[in-house]
């Protein structure tokens, strides 16, 4: 089978994406981060012993902002996590002062909401309902 081993993302700050995952993500860890010298950018490695994420940061953060128009435009729009408990980490995260970016998705096999971390880059929880790929991946709810 095949699994998605890690994703590399520009993020506007790797500080902000790792407090968040810290919060959403307790079993990820720093596995590296380091900078660039040569091309002058900071990049860190995020995860478990399964999979993780590569952040890189842009040396011009204004610049990198004004870039990209979010599901406009190609590139990464969120990525999802899996959760064990939604509703507490909802309540983690509002309790920390992060932003919600709409309501709670209550369907019939999962639940989803998504959050903004400190830098404001876009984050999907996702918590599953069924072990049933038929139930969990219902395109029609």
């Amino acid at each position: 089978m095949t699994k998605l081993e890690h994703a590399n993302i520009t993020v506007p700050s790797i500080d902000a994406a790792i407090e968040f995952l810290g919060v959403v993500a307790p079993d990820f860890r720093v596995r590296a981060d380091k900078f660039n010298q040569a091309s002058e950018y900071r990049w860190a490695h995020i995860g478990n012993d399964e999979n993780y994420i590569a952040l890189q940061e842009p040396k011009d953060i204004e610049e990198a902002k004004d870039a990209r128009r979010p599901y406009f435009d190609f590139g990464v729009n969120h990525l999802a996590l899996t959760v064990g408990d939604i509703e507490q980490s909802i309540r983690d995260l509002v309790r920390l002062g992060y932003q919600r970016n709409g309501d709670l998705s209550d369907e019939v096999s999962r639940k989803r909401v998504y959050f903004y971390d400190r830098a404001g880059f876009e984050w999907e929880l996702v918590q599953y309902l069924s072990d049933d790929p038929q139930q969990r991946y219902r395109y029609d709810d």
